[in-house]
């Protein structure tokens, strides 16, 4: 499945200020179905980004915080529905969290905002 990443500071308001918000412990995310997000092809894709603060810690967590969310949404985009934008905001609880734990909070999230074609394939 293509996605590609949110870049523009406007991009991630945009979804801040439209979209649905869900959080647990861990992560917080904003949903936004955006429409434009279709290729040449006529096929609708994704769009992620990410947001760490310095609250988390410095910037060698942070960096792997974001590592750990990008490649956990890189190995289920397939599993989720096309045409949406998507911020994750990782909270202080985060820091210190194994691969797993991250991948567990986000598959969470997706659950419960009706975003995975299929409720089977995913743990």
């Amino acid at each position: 499945m293509q996605w590609d990443k949110l870049r523009k500071n406007a991009q991630f308001r945009l979804v801040y200020r439209r979209g649905k918000s869900l959080s647990n412990d861990k992560l917080v995310l904003y949903v936004l179905k955006n429409r434009k997000n279709i290729d040449q092809n006529g096929n609708a894709y994704n769009k992620v980004g990410f947001s760490v603060s310095k609250k988390v810690g410095k910037s060698v967590i942070r960096s792997r915080v974001k590592r750990l969310m990008l490649e956990n949404f890189r190995l289920n985009a397939d599993k989720i529905k096309e045409g949406y934008d998507f911020v994750f905001i990782a909270r202080v609880a985060v820091k210190d969290k194994s691969f797993i734990e991250v991948q567990d909070s986000m598959i969470n999230l997706f659950k419960r905002a009706g975003l995975l074609k299929d409720e089977n394939s995913i743990n």
